[in-house]
């Protein structure tokens, strides 16, 4: 592990022993170019990121691709979380127009030229898919984040990636089901730890939820620094908290209006308050 401008690169141990037995199975060289092609993907999150004022903390190389962790203390919204997500693929697709033009100019003219586009294409359309961790599933959640209630995004999100991930295990496993060809090895490890990954993820989704509403008085800051629109929710005043606050908008701020069976207004109460009395355990008065 090394530590770059405050940023801690690491490679996964087994990462290390999949290139020492590259070098025995003649390999070598095209795994130091997917790891290069991955390094500049990675490298792409970590220069949005910073550009858009978000701490990136570590960059970690797997055996499967790379991750860069951020940090998350509830200023990243929604827009900047898709910024930041789509920097990786577009890494990828700079790559490839400069390799399509050296190929035309006959700077690089090889076969290895057209490995390195399809290894490119490859990394960036599967970083596409809707699952988290990949860009495609942080892309997807901050979208819905933007129309749905944070708790909904979270729940749906997790389906969906479990879903999409079970779709790679199967196209993995297809060409050996259908007529008993070989298993798409790399495609069926990562499939499956995506799946297994996404599993437990939505076990944790009440922890995700609990840090969110914990993060919430940095998002009033931000709505109050702009002037953001009040979102509205209307309740009555019998309807527990936690119901009330899986309604909770991460793009927006939540005034509650609690309302009579009259339909009076009996309270206006700001989202922190509920926050609050929520995370204390205080009764609603």
């Amino acid at each position: 592990m090394i530590n770059v401008a405050g940023i801690r690169f690491s490679v996964h141990p087994l990462f290390v022993i999949i290139m020492l037995t590259s070098i025995f199975t003649g390999r070598f060289l095209e795994l130091i170019a997917l790891f290069a092609i991955v390094f500049v993907h990675e490298m792409g999150h970590v220069v949005a990121a910073r550009a858009l004022g978000v701490k990136v903390m570590a960059v970690q190389m797997l055996p499967f691709g790379g991750m860069a962790l951020l940090e998350d203390r509830g200023h990243m919204g929604a827009h900047s979380e898709i910024i930041i997500a789509a920097a990786g693929p577009l890494q990828n697709l700079l790559l490839i127009i400069i390799t399509i033009i050296f190929r035309w100019t006959g700077v690089w003219d090889s076969p290895f030229a057209v490995y390195f586009i399809e290894c490119n294409v490859f990394i960036a359309l599967f970083n596409l898919l809707p699952i988290l961790p990949l860009d495609g599933g942080k892309i997807c959640q901050a979208l819905c984040s933007m129309s749905m209630p944070y708790h909904s995004t979270l729940l749906w999100c997790s389906r969906i990636s479990v879903v999409f991930s079970c779709l790679v295990v199967g196209y993995a496993l297809l060409p050996w089901i259908l007529y008993g060809g070989a298993l798409q090895l790399n495609i069926l490890l990562i499939g499956s730890f995506l799946l297994y990954s996404n599993i437990m993820d939505h076990r944790h989704i009440p922890f995700r939820f609990l840090r969110f509403l914990m993060h919430r008085d940095q998002a009033f800051t931000r709505h109050l620094l702009r002037g953001s629109l009040v979102q509205p929710i209307i309740t009555e005043a019998s309807k527990p908290l936690d119901t009330l606050l899986r309604l909770l908008r991460r793009e927006k701020y939540h005034f509650i209006y609690v309302m009579n069976p009259e339909g009076q207004i009996v309270a206006v109460v700001p989202e922190q308050k509920v926050i609050t009395s929520f995370l204390s355990g205080t009764p609603r008065s």
